[in-house]
This record gives structure tokens, C-alpha cells and sequence, in this order.
């Protein structure tokens, strides 16, 4: 039985709590101050500390956190949803609370030990991340011995411990993804390079971060074939149903939900353009292919939301249940949230186009929206085509090729 046939059994996620409620409304409160900041986050590069401090204060950064460190332990969506009303405002902003913020929730996948190391004595400290495996790595007594210089760890100015990427090598395979590893390590063993010079996402401070011979201790590591089949050492400890979604599932909606937000702010900026632009004899509002182009983006955003959070509902009827997500399922989940970023950029860029000569002078919100949407595609998470390939093959009967779903 595939998720989809099993999700009518299975109660919708609690956004009608009076937690997630609240936590809703204080994302839509903040709608002002981030907009006031907005400007400052783009130039200084990095996301205000008044912003990150307004983020902790609401709880966002517990949401998905477990709750023995006085998280919440949500559903996901939850998360994503507050996510989606401070993208609407400021991508950046949401960009970090994303891929941070989802980190509390990867870190209850790790060996229990890795959690008292970080939230020990703060619970509100914060991860970093830059996923791609190139680490060097070199087994030792008790752990590895890792080097290495990785790039775009968003908002990492804003935390002190960072996940970075690797494989593990072996005398049979020096280089298997198989063996890939995320590896936890503090701040006072790596150096952030301030080197983010960019056209969209100024803001979320993505720096490189290089460490030199740092030893980081078997435990502080995850594999990813645990993460594939949500069978993690922190397991023992978080057992609700959240930890023992797919690792990768839940990092990339984080990443898609930032363009969604940030498309539907776009709309809005557009429709604020059209109701007063005259630029020929018919009034923008009045133009049918202006019209027609607001219509298409309200219509197609809202499809890719329902999308979004229909696979997430089926995932999480199978992990309430204890029951794995079927593969292909998986499989399609995963194009289904590398090909947002790809539809938000064509659909921003023709608002673009449509609102003319206005949309292209510096301080235009139009354009700068489309900038951040632009730079979101070229996340790793968001290339579509590899994930469009796999699912292809496993429909034509091929074997899954991918462990990051």
C-alpha cells in the first residue's frame, strides 16, 4: 500500500493547536520589523541579530527540537509553515531559519552524546551546515581525524557549532557515497572565511568554514545509509514519529519552502505594481495579460503548497504508524521539492518581465525578489535533473540510485 492510500486514515497535522497557532501569528507579527530590516540583512550580509534574537524569543528554534532540551517536537509542518510567512517578507531571514533551525531536528539523529555537547549548557545554541562531501577524512582511535574547506554555511555567524560533509574512506572504496558521513564540530575548531559576495540570498551570511586536522569523535558523526533508512542511533532516545522521517525529506523542504515564501511576497509586490502602473493607453490593472499572469501564479503557487504538504502528511501517517515510506514514494517526494525552486524562478521572472522598465531600477522589490529566488536554484537541493533522471528510472523499472531521499 503505497502512503498516498493510507493518509485518509490518518488525522491531518495539528496546525489548529493553540501552540501552532500562536507561533503562526508571531511569524505574521514580525512581518513588519523584518521588512523594516530587510534592506540592512541584503547589505551587511547576514541576517540581524535583532532578527535571530526575535526567532528564539518566538520559539521557531524549537519547533522541531526535542523536547528533553525544551523543544516542542512538532510535526514538521509546523515549521514549514512559519517558514512560509517570514519568506513572504525577507528570504534570507527564512532561509536561515530554515536550514538552521532544521539542524535541531537532524542533531536528534545523532548519537545522544552530540546533543549534550551542544544544548549541554544552552539549549538556544545554534548549527551551521555545508553538507558536500569534501572532507578529508582519516580514521582514528575513537573517531577521524578531518580537513577541509566547505562553502555556503548559511547563517553560520549566528551559531557555534557547524555539520559538515565527508566520506569515510576504505581500503575497497576510497570514495562510495555510501560511506558518506555528516560530521559535528565546534566553533573553536574551524575559521569562517568571509567570502559571500553574491547577486540574491545576500543575506544569509553563506561563508565558507575551513578546519585543519580537527579530531571529531564517532559519535558527532551520522551516516547517511542511517538516515536513509530512519534508523538512527538518536532513536533511542527520540522516538516520536518526526525523528524517524528521511533526513534528506525533511533538510530540503526546508530549502524549498523559502522560494515558495518568497513567491507568494513576489506576487504581492507585482500586484502592488499592476494596480497603479499606467505605461500605454490601458492601465496595468487592467491589462488581461497582467490579469491573467496574477491568476496563473496565485493558481500555480497554491498548488505546489498543497503538494508540499500532502507528501509530508503521507510521510508522517507512515512514520506514526511505524510503517517504512514506500521507495517510490520517496523518490517522487524528492522531485517533487527540487522542482519548487525551478517553477518559482519561471513564474517570478515572467512578473518580472511584466511589470517592465519599473522592475529593473536599483530598490525595486520585484527585483530583488527575483534575485533571491534566482540564487535559491542554485542550491545543491534544488538541481532537479538528478532527481528527475532517478525517478524516471525507477518508473521505467530501474533501481533506486540515490540515498539522499
Amino acid at each position: 500500500m503505497t502512503a498516498q492510500a493510507k493518509i485518509g486514515a490518518v488525522s491531518p497535522y495539528s496546525m489548529g493547536s493553540p501552540r501552532a497557532e500562536a507561533l503562526l501569528q508571531a511569524a505574521r507579527e514580525l512581518a513588519p520589523a523584518l521588512r523594516e530590516r530587510k534592506e540592512r540583512c541584503r547589505e551587511e550580509r547576514r541576517v540581524p541579530d535583532e532578527t535571530i534574537r526575535d526567532f528564539h524569543d518566538a520559539g521557531f528554534f524549537k519547533i522541531l527540537q526535542p523536547e528533553q532540551y525544551g523543544g516542542y517536537a512538532m510535526d514538521p509542518q509546523v515549521f514549514y509553515a512559519v517558514g512560509l510567512e517570514i519568506s513572504k517578507v525577507c528570504m534570507s531571514s527564512a532561509w536561515v531559519l530554515g536550514v538552521v533551525g532544521v539542524h535541531n531536528w537532524q542533531i536528534a539523529l545523532f548519537d545522544e552524546r552530540a546533543a549534550q555537547d551542544v544544548w549541554g549548557a544552552d539549549p538556544e545554541v545554534l548549527i551551521s551546515s555545508s553538507y558536500a562531501p569534501v572532507g578529508k577524512v582519516k580514521p582514528v582511535e575513537g573517531g577521524f581525524q578531518l580537513s577541509g574547506r566547505w562553502s555556503f554555511s548559511s547563517g553560520c555567524e549566528h551559531c557555534k557549532w557547524v555539520f559538515v560533509g565527508a566520506v569515510v574512506p576504505t581500503e575497497e572504496a576510497p570514495f562510495d557515497m555510501k560511506n558518506y558521513r555528516t560530521f559535528l564540530v565546534p566553533i573553536e575548531d574551524y575559521e569562517i572565511v568571509d567570502n559571500w559576495d553574491v547577486v540574491g540570498l545576500q543575506g544569509t551570511g553563506s561563508h565558507d568554514v575551513v578546519m585543519e586536522d580537527v579530531f571529531v569523535p564517532d559519535y558527532r558523526t551520522h551516516k547517511v545509509v542511517d538516515g536513509f533508512n530512519c534508523d538512527n542511533p538518536g532513536n533511542t532516545v527520540n522516538t516520536a514519529p518526526l525523528y524517524r522521517m528521511p533526513f534528506m525529506q525533511v533538510f530540503v523542504r526546508a530549502v524549498c519552502t523559502a522560494s515558495l515564501g518568497a513567491l507568494e511576497g513576489q506576487l504581492d509586490a507585482y500586484q502592488e505594481v499592476a494596480k497603479t502602473r499606467v505605461a500605454g493607453p490601458v492601465p496595468m490593472r487592467d491589462d488581461p495579460f497582467a490579469r491573467r499572469l496574477a491568476a496563473e501564479v496565485r493558481s500555480e503557487l497554491e498548488q505546489m503548497k498543497l503538494v508540499m504538504y500532502r507528501n509530508f502528511d503521507e510521510m508522517m501517517a507512515c512514520s506514526r504508524e511505524g510503517e517504512a515510506i514506500p521507495i517510490e514514494d520517496r523518490v517522487r517526494y524528492r522531485y517533487d521539492s527540487a522542482i519548487v525552486a525551478d517553477r518559482c524562478v519561471d513564474l517570478s521572472g515572467r512578473m518580472l518581465k511584466a511589470v517592465g522598465s519599473t522592475g529593473i531600477r536599483n530598490g525595486s522589490e520585484v527585483l530583488s525578489n527575483h534575485l533571491d529566488i534566482l540564487a535559491s536554484q542554485a542550491h545543491v537541493a534544488n538541481h532537479s535533473t538528478p532527481f528527475a533522471v532517478n525517478m524516471g528510472g525507477v518508473l521505467l523499472g530501474d533501481e533506486n540510485k540515490d540515498l539522499g531521499l
